[in-house]
């Protein structure tokens, strides 16, 4: 049976921002890991012009080991926010989502490894992009409801935490620093158009996944583990301000699970969240083995 025909509806719906004193429904955004009935919901008031920076994500994240030669042809103009600032507010928020009660807080109790395994009799195809597909949704989802707090002033790179800085490959194929909320509106563009690709992921019977397909799911896995790392490391404050760290972290823990089921993301990427996955793994959220 073909992915699509989970009748996965393709046309955009806007998401509307949910007021912070008003908890959004929680069936919406992560109600089960199995949900086959979402729908892509890119915001479409923030999407960026097809136009502006390239389509395309770089494949590696700019750290601070990077040469000097590199530095200057990608400096950061930080506008709103000191470095000093930025800094300080990242740590906090490390502190805060490493620290008790909020680092055990979940939804699910044990495990995701029973979840994440291919199902008997299930193509590992069909899986893999079936999973993609309802992490792409969530995620989107749970993006929405603290984008309005995701501004050039306030985030003007894209990071996650002082020690990681993520670069954007434009259409001339250079690595550009983009404002945070600029970068997330085009990785989550690049992977919908990723998603909906009907070559990528065949929407008929009998059609098989191409040679690129497990290629680009890890490149969307990266997107969004990058995105993951932004909000833990700057946003975590504004998910338990909305009661939703519980879901989040559930959602995390199945999303790293998933992608060492199937070993789609290399563990150096992970660095920025190692930590707080290596503390899952104590507590037996994600399965080491």
């Amino acid at each position: 049976m073909s992915f699509f025909n989970f009748k996965i509806a393709t046309s955009f719906i806007a998401i509307n921002f949910i007021p912070p004193t008003q908890p959004p429904n929680i069936s919406s955004i992560y109600s089960s890991p199995h949900n086959s009935s979402s729908k892509l919901s890119l915001r479409k008031n923030h999407s960026p012009k097809r136009n502006s920076q390239g389509s395309y994500p770089a494949s590696h994240a700019s750290h601070n080991r990077l040469s000097q030669q590199q530095q200057q042809q990608h400096p950061h103009h930080i506008q709103g926010s000191s470095p000093e600032r930025t800094q300080s507010q990242s740590q906090s928020q490390q502190v805060m989502f490493l620290s008790e009660p909020f680092v055990r807080t979940a939804l699910v109790k044990g495990s995701f490894k029973t979840i994440v395994q291919l199902p008997k009799y299930v193509d590992i195809g069909e899986w893999i992009a079936l999973n993609v597909f309802e992490f792409f949704t969530n995620l989107n989802q749970f993006y929405g409801v603290i984008a309005e707090y995701v501004t050039p002033d306030a985030y003007p790179t894209m990071n996650a935490g002082r020690h990681t800085d993520y670069l954007w490959l434009d259409a001339n194929n250079r690595q550009v620093s983009l404002p945070a909320s600029q970068y997330i509106d085009l990785a989550l563009t690049w992977i919908n158009n990723k998603v909906t690709d009907k070559h990528l992921f065949p929407t008929k019977d009998n059609i098989p996944f191409p040679p690129e397909f497990l290629r680009d799911v890890q490149r969307i896995m990266v997107q969004m583990f990058r995105i993951f790392a932004h909000i833990y490391h700057h946003h975590f404050d504004k998910i338990v301000h909305l009661s939703l760290e519980a879901h989040w972290n559930s959602f995390f823990a199945h999303f790293i699970s998933f992608s060492k089921e199937f070993t789609i993301i290399d563990r150096k990427e992970m660095a920025p969240l190692i930590l707080l996955i290596e503390n899952f793994e104590k507590q037996g959220k994600i399965i080491t083995t």
